[in-house]
């Protein structure tokens, strides 16, 4: 066997060896804040939410306040388009239309709400304040899909469907989730946020909702400057997926 052979067999072989120990996606590998979603199973909409911390991009994840009841989709969960490739797992895939919240890991884009920007100094998240012209386009043949914009403001009206955001009671306060963000595939789902529910075990169009005392809470700790994500699995995912992406510990894990 030649020198060249044996050493592109030993790339090869590091290579699986590196694959099959699993590493962490880059995603999660910076952030230092993480809101972690689970759900018995693809079709349960109770669900629990979770925050954790840590100090670096090396540290132990460390538990953040109690746990809070959430409603996912009246659907349950299905596979979405995030930070981490997910392609090829078991579980269906998120829809437009289809009722699932989406499952994966994502960034977390603007805190939104009925409340002016004086109101709401006290995030510091970018803030987007709702007035009767804000929208959400869930229209898959716009140019606009899957975005918040003010229609005042926008100089190709080209939908014929989206969320009036002011109108939507849930959307008192909420934050956008950069689920199927950048580009949007048409038809993968869109307007996924975090928001108010409208009560424990209802289920959502697709996004996730708990208490407004408990959102407020999550908002004012949410800090851009720490790289938060949201992780959103079934518990059987969470345990399969845990070690390869260094997810934290749940307490049903410990």
């Amino acid at each position: 066997m030649s020198k060249a052979l044996r050493l592109a067999l030993v790339c090869l072989l590091l290579a699986c060896a590196q694959h099959a120990a699993g590493q962490t996606p880059a995603p999660l590998a910076r952030a230092r804040q993480v809101v972690v979603v689970t759900t018995r199973g693809w079709d349960d909409v109770p669900g629990t939410l979770r925050r954790f911390e840590r100090k670096g991009k090396s540290g132990a994840w460390a538990r953040v306040g109690a746990d809070v009841p959430v409603a996912v989709g009246r659907n349950g969960l299905g596979w979405g388009v995030g930070l981490v490739e997910t392609g090829g797992t078991e579980g269906p895939a998120k829809k437009e239309g289809d009722g699932r919240a989406p499952a994966g890991v994502f960034a977390l884009g603007s805190a939104f709400g009925f409340a002016p920007f004086r109101e709401a100094a006290w995030l510091r998240l970018p803030y987007v304040p709702l007035t009767d012209t804000v929208e959400c386009v869930d229209d898959t043949a716009s140019r606009h899909y899957n975005r918040i914009v003010d229609r005042l403001a926008v100089g190709d009206f080209d939908w014929n469907s989206s969320e009036r955001m002011r109108s939507i009671e849930g959307y008192r306060w909420g934050l956008f989730v950069r689920h199927n963000a950048a580009p949007p595939v048409a038809g993968r789902g869109s307007c996924i946020f975090l928001h108010i529910w409208a009560g424990a075990g209802q289920g959502t169009a697709g996004c996730t909702a708990m208490e407004e005392e408990r959102l407020t809470e999550l908002l004012r700790w949410l800090d851009p400057k720490r790289l938060p994500l949201l992780v959103q699995l079934p518990e059987t995912e969470y345990a399969r997926l845990r070690a390869a992406w260094r997810l934290p510990a749940l307490a049903s894990d410990r």
